[in-house]
């Protein structure tokens, strides 16, 4: 059983999230439920729990400061809110589970079923939480999960990202690649509003690393260390049109 408390100051939000737990998440004891930060933070602090479902906005302050408040977290953390769009992004580019209201059941089961397969060290927990506090105002970092665990770079510093089924490779301005348990559209989808174009269903590239642009059939692109990517038919006129805005 994963041992979790519930801290959300709306009392109809905590039955639902009650509800749906009892209902469709067997392997989850709910150890006790919170309103508000400062009970919230007794409440941790007297259960000791495994995981914590967390409100972002309450009557005296947000989930960010009862955490900050709690110092070394020892608990995993999944968020409920009814954020807005910028909000949500930064939860995706940290790894940090995230639940919009009203709950979707099957999305509910999901998050749980990964609490229960997380090996992760509470540092990286940690670290996670600290990318996501800097990037609800502005977006620096983004979170890499790899078969080791969860690498933090700076968006900056990707050059383009690549498919392999499944899995993202990701290049580094340092050399580096990371192997990235995510599909490229996933990649796509985060990153595009951040001077990213996806040239190709293979590839997506940090345009701030182009070097120039090849015609063709549908072209090609030299970056700036001198690998050199095709350009999609389908995608070329719509590229162009994106280098000539730039």
């Amino acid at each position: 059983m994963i041992r979790v408390l519930i801290i959300d100051d709306e009392e109809k939000a905590r039955t639902a999230l009650r509800n749906l737990l009892e209902k469709h998440c067997p392997e989850i004891r709910i150890l006790g439920e919170a309103g508000n930060v400062k009970s919230g933070l007794e409440l941790i602090r007297e259960e000791h729990p495994e995981a914590v479902f967390l409100d972002v906005q309450m009557p005296d302050g947000t989930g960010f400061n009862l955490l900050e408040q709690v110092g070394k977290i020892d608990f995993k953390v999944i968020f409920v809110s009814a954020y807005d769009k910028f909000a949500i992004q930064a939860f995706k580019f940290s790894a940090i589970d995230f639940l919009q209201k009203p709950v979707d059941p099957e999305l509910l089961i999901e998050a749980c079923t990964r609490l229960g397969k997380s090996e992760s060290r509470f540092e990286e927990i940690n670290k996670k939480l600290e990318v996501l506090l800097g990037n609800m105002n502005s977006f620096e970092k983004i979170a890499l999960p790899t078969m080791d665990g969860i690498i933090f770079v700076k968006i900056k510093e990707i050059t383009r990202c690549e498919s392999d089924n499944n899995y993202t490779n990701i290049f580094l301005s340092t050399g580096q690649k990371i192997i990235v348990s995510k599909t490229l559209k996933e990649y796509d989808d985060m990153l595009t509003p951040f001077n990213f174009f996806r040239i190709h269903k293979s590839y997506l590239i940090n345009l701030a690393y182009l070097q120039r642009y090849k015609k063709g059939e549908g072209g090609s692109v030299i970056m700036e260390d001198g690998t050199e990517l095709e350009v999609s038919r389908r995608r070329k006129e719509e590229f162009l049109a994106c280098l000539q805005r730039a």
